[in-house]
């Protein structure tokens, strides 16, 4: 981490903010693992006792990456019966549907795909690229939520097991680097202003939505990862080995667009390197040393120099930009997602009073 972060600074003790804020929540996590096992196999028997009589105790969003691909592997290796749930926005690589289909068909379990509508879906990114936002993901991110939650009020089932994760991902994103992934009031103001079809099919789940799914129907989404003493370079061995498991450069890869974005787009027009932070976890977490990440932060977010070329010319074709449409978005100056519609005040709202609300992590 560093000073291109807006609120960044160096603490008394050395460490940055972001460093201080991390180790202090890691003390709270380091009390909790004390009895690791014990609260693994006791939550584990409450969700396989949760699901008697059902056709899947609980659910796992995969997109082919690592850690949620090893989190469907930890479940079935527990005995339980989850469902797998991906959802295609039309940008999946080939790695990625391939270590998909291998994953499930050497797991035996059942695998649900939802092919987003491409023609709402571009329509869609499209308004986000004409609003200059940020948080291009957002999209993705809040229909992979929907996609999750009504799978499991489908099936009746009431976990939602996700591969995020405190061991690789416990550093908190910089605010300014992305939005809240509920904010559906500012996906629909964004694409007002700058779309051209009618969302009809694209799932959207709000601040609302959550309360409903969580509150009414008592579906609680958890960091299954979390249970287990969680090393990346061990999972991926593991996946490799018994899997066939094809592991991609950087975290979030497995998606052509969301490594053109976070390789090309987040560090030219936005001056953001999402590696830093996913890096610099590893390193708090001792899964990496800093003179390897400093050293791997010095080469480009893209692996090879053709494939940044591809990747360029493939995602400004599929998106319909002709060469000067998308060089003139690259040039102009971003713009906050709060100056469009949000439901942020909503959001802060339900936080404040899900303190009063007593729920166990596990």
């Amino acid at each position: 981490m560093d000073d291109t972060i807006p609120d960044f600074h160096i603490c008394e003790n050395g460490y940055c903010n972001y460093c201080n804020e991390f180790l202090e929540t890691r003390a709270t996590h380091a009390i909790y693992e004390k009895d690791l096992k014990e609260k693994r196999e006791d939550f584990i028997n409450r969700m396989k006792q949760d699901g008697k009589g059902k056709e899947y105790d609980c659910v796992v969003g995969v997109s082919g990456g690592v850690d949620s691909s090893y989190a469907l592997y930890l479940a079935v290796k527990n005995g339980l019966r989850p469902l797998a749930v991906h959802l295609d926005n039309g940008w999946n690589s080939e790695l990625a549907t391939h270590n998909i289909a291998n994953l499930v068909q050497k797991l035996k379990v059942d695998l649900y795909t939802h092919v987003i509508n491409w023609n709402e879906n571009r329509d869609m990114q499209l308004s986000f690229f004409k609003a200059d936002v940020i948080d291009i993901e957002l999209l993705m991110d809040n229909a992979m939520l929907a996609l999750n939650y009504q799978m499991a009020k489908k099936y009746g089932v009431k976990y939602i097991l996700s591969g995020s994760n405190f061991s690789t991902e416990g550093m908190r994103i910089p605010q300014a680097w992305n939005h809240n992934k509920y904010d559906v009031t500012n996906i629909r103001s964004i694409h007002k202003k700058f779309g051209k079809i009618p969302i009809k099919t694209h799932l959207l789940f709000s601040s609302i939505d959550k309360v409903i799914y969580e509150g009414l129907y008592k579906i609680r989404w958890l960091p299954f990862l979390d249970l287990f003493e969680y090393n990346k370079k061990n999972a991926l061995h593991i996946l490799t080995t018994e899997m066939g498991y094809k592991p991609y450069p950087y975290k979030h890869y497995e998606s052509i667009f969301t490594r053109f974005y976070q390789g090309y787009i987040l560090p030219r027009k936005f001056n953001v390197d999402k590696r830093k932070v996913h890096l610099s976890t590893l390193i708090l977490t001792g899964q990496m040393e800093r003179a390897n990440v400093l050293e791997l932060l010095k080469e480009s977010p893209y692996p090879q120099k053709e494939t940044e070329q591809e990747d360029l010319i493939f995602v400004t074709k599929k998106l319909g930009f002709t060469e000067a449409e998308f060089n003139d978005y690259m040039s102009r100056p971003p713009i906050p997602h709060e100056n469009y519609g949000s439901e942020l005040w909503l959001w802060k709202i339900i936080k404040r009073l899900s303190k009063f609300v007593t729920l166990k992590k596990f």
